[in-house]
């Protein structure tokens, strides 16, 4: 078997520029007084969440998100901390979905979701001058202009400009992701990267809601080329409230034939102590697709579940 019989070694650009986003990232983090740190990947629990799927490890899970012990660090005492992991999703694979993705999640006490947008903004800029990509990025045929800052739209915004029902109806209907999906998303980050901000409060499981506005959870998502980087909010620190709304995800799942698992007690009672803070969790392999240029998340992995 030669060399290039090896779908590696026609991806080896990618792999490169993988690794030199990576170290790009990291720099970043350092230089502004972050902590990285290493949390266990399998766990007795996971954050109840009606549309994630964990996958068991003997009569433990995989981590979804290392969100849970992230926040137990910030809790603390820990103001400034962030983590470059592997996650685990149940049933996850396509052209930009993997069942075992890497996520860059970060976490800053005493700020919210404001200065989270302009945080991710100056990740990216660093990341692509340190690359020396300039702007506008090419990506899928588009010029997209990089200059900062970025702009914000809200969802219900969104639905009125490029959904074909209203916020609502979706909500009502159970369409909303389907809507943002195949309606929205596509529209996003085409002429400049784009977030979009202000979820409707149902659509915010671990965010806090606006104090001006109860029925908006102060919740953003980040798009460039029509592909979604990221989701980062305000952090909700009452326990009583997200007791209630795990009960309400594990009520969902268990009416829609989904599995359970235990309420994550530790992480309950250590958010008593948690300052309020916000938080972001990046999707490593789609920020690598960008740069690389491509549509397809196996062209920027070493190996695809299929090759294992």
């Amino acid at each position: 078997m030669t060399t290039s019989s090896f779908r590696q070694a026609t991806i080896r650009s990618n792999l490169l520029l993988r690794a030199a986003i990576l170290d790009a990232a990291r720099h970043f983090f350092i230089t502004h007084d972050y902590l990285e740190v290493d949390t266990p990947i399998r766990q007795p629990t996971q954050a109840p969440e009606e549309h994630i799927d964990a996958v068991a490890s003997g009569k433990w899970y995989l981590q979804t998100s290392p969100e849970l012990c992230m926040k137990k660090l910030l809790a603390a005492g820990y103001p400034r901390i962030f983590q470059i992991c592997h996650c685990f999703r149940d049933r996850e694979r396509g052209g930009r979905h993997l069942p075992e993705m890497t996520l860059l999640e970060w976490y800053t006490a005493g700020h919210d979701y404001r200065h989270m947008m302009t945080q991710t903004e100056n990740l990216i800029c660093h990341i692509s001058r340190t690359l020396g990509t300039g702007s506008p990025l090419s990506c899928q045929g588009h010029a997209i202009d990089c200059h900062a800052p970025w702009p914000r739209m809200t969802v219900a915004e969104a639905f009125e400009a490029f959904g074909s029902i209203s916020v609502d109806e979706a909500l009502s209907t159970g369409r909303f992701d389907e809507i943002i999906a195949l309606e929205i998303e596509p529209n996003l980050g085409i002429e400049r990267p784009t977030f979009l901000i202000d979820y409707p409060a149902a659509c915010g499981a671990l965010a806090r809601l606006s104090p001006d506005n109860p029925d908006i959870a102060e919740r953003f998502e980040l798009y460039i080329g029509g592909i979604e980087l990221c989701n980062g909010f305000s952090e909700l620190t009452d326990p009583a409230e997200q007791r209630k709304r795990f009960e309400q995800a594990m009520q969902a799942r268990s009416t829609a034939g989904k599995s359970t698992w235990p309420m994550p007690e530790k992480f309950l009672d250590a958010l008593k102590k948690m300052p309020p803070a916000t938080g972001n969790a990046l999707g490593l392999d789609r920020l690598v697709m960008i740069f690389a240029d491509t549509n397809k998340i196996d062209d920027v992995v070493a190996f695809t579940p299929e090759e294992l």
